[in-house]
C-alpha cells in the first residue's frame, strides 16, 4: 500500500475511496455501451435480436458489415461526410485564425467591440426559422454550402485561439518581422501558423468531429438523399428503421431474418461511422492538452 495513503486522515482516505469507486462506475457506464455495440456488430443477427450478446460476440459473424458494404446509401453518405468534413474544417480553421489573430493584437482598434459582437451571438440567436429563411434566400438549400457556411465559425474556438496567440506570439517577434519588411498576412502565414501547431490541432479536431457528426443542419437544409451525410443515413436507420434489407443481399430471406439483419446493421453502421475519428485522434492527441490549457488561460 502506498505510504502516502497510510499517512492520510480517515476523511481523506474515505474521499479517495469514494472518488475511486465513483470514477470506476462512471468509466464502466461509459465503456460498456461501446463494448456492447462492437460485440453486437460482430455477432450473429439472431443472437443480437434474442438478447444473447452481453459482453463478447456470440457466434462471430461479419454479416452486419457485409450488409453495410452492400447498402448503397452508406457509401454515398460516407463520401458526402468526408467532403463536408474536409471542406468544412478547412473553412472553419481559416475563419477562426482570421478572426482570432486580429483580436489578439493589442494595436487592433475596436477589438473589444468586435469581441462583444462575437459573445453576443453565443447568448442570443435568431432561431431556427430565421436561419432557414436566410439560407434559402442565399440559394444554399440542398447544396454543399448549406453544410459549411452556417457553421463556419465557433466563438469558443475563436476565444481559445485568440488567447493562445496572446500567450505564445510575443510582440517583439512581430516588431522584428515588420523591420524585415513582413506585412501582416506574411507574418500570419510564415510565423504565426508555424508556431501554433498545438492550438491548430485542437481546433481542427474540434471542427472535424463536429462536421463529421453533423446531422441536424443536413436534416433541415438538404432534401436530396444523394446529398445526405453518413450521420443522416444512420439516423434514418436507427430512428425510422428506413432501410430496404432486400437491397442488401440477393439471397432470399424470410421476414424475421430481414428484421434481425436490420438490427445488426444499426450496430455495424455505428462502428463504421465512429472509426474515422478514432483513427485521427491518436495523431493529434499529444497537442490537445497543451493547446487547450494555453488557449483556455485568460488573456
Amino acid at each position: 500500500m502506498d505510504i502516502r495513503f497510510r499517512n492520510e486522515s480517515f476523511t481523506d482516505k474515505l474521499f479517495t475511496i469514494v472518488n475511486a469507486v465513483f470514477i470506476t462506475i462512471l468509466f464502466v457506464s461509459v465503456l460498456y455501451p461501446i463494448i456492447y455495440i462492437v460485440s453486437a456488430s460482430f455477432s450473429d443477427s439472431q443472437a443480437v435480436v434474442s438478447g444473447e450478446v452481453w459482453l463478447w460476440p456470440v457466434r462471430p459473424s461479419l454479416e452486419g458489415y457485409t450488409a453495410v458494404l452492400d447498402y448503397k446509401m452508406v457509401w454515398t453518405g460516407f463520401k458526402n461526410s468526408v467532403i463536408y468534413t474536409i471542406a468544412g474544417t478547412a473553412v472553419n480553421v481559416v475563419m477562426t485564425v482570421l478572426a482570432a489573430y486580429p483580436l489578439s493584437r493589442k494595436d487592433f482598434y475596436g477589438k473589444n467591440g468586435f469581441m462583444f459582437l462575437f459573445m453576443f451571438t453565443t447568448m442570443f440567436t435568431g432561431g431556427l426559422i430565421p436561419n432557414y429563411l436566410l439560407v434559402r434566400e442565399l440559394h444554399m438549400l440542398d447544396t454543399v454550402w448549406s453544410m459549411i457556411i452556417p457553421t463556419a465559425l465557433t466563438v469558443w474556438n475563436v476565444i481559445i485561439a485568440r488567447t493562445y496567440f496572446q500567450m505564445s506570439i510575443p510582440d517583439e517577434l512581430l516588431e522584428a518581422a515588420q523591420l524585415d519588411g513582413c506585412n501582416d498576412f506574411q507574418f500570419v502565414w510564415k510565423i504565426v501558423i508555424r508556431l501554433s501547431g498545438p492550438i491548430l490541432a485542437v481546433i481542427t479536431l474540434y471542427y472535424a468531429a463536429a462536421n463529421w457528426n453533423q446531422y441536424f443542419n443536413a436534416m433541415i437544409y438538404l432534401k436530396s438523399q444523394h446529398m445526405y451525410p453518413l450521420q443522416l443515413v444512420l439516423k434514418d436507420i436507427l430512428v425510422k428503421n428506413d432501410v430496404d434489407v432486400a437491397m442488401l443481399s440477393g439471397d432470399p430471406m424470410d421476414a424475421a431474418r430481414r428484421e434481425a439483419l436490420k438490427t445488426l446493421l444499426k450496430y455495424s453502421l455505428i462502428v463504421i461511422s465512429t472509426v474515422p475519428l478514432l483513427v485521427v485522434y491518436p495523431f493529434v492527441q499529444k497537442y490537445l492538452v497543451k493547446g487547450v490549457m494555453i488557449g483556455s488561460l485568460k488573456g
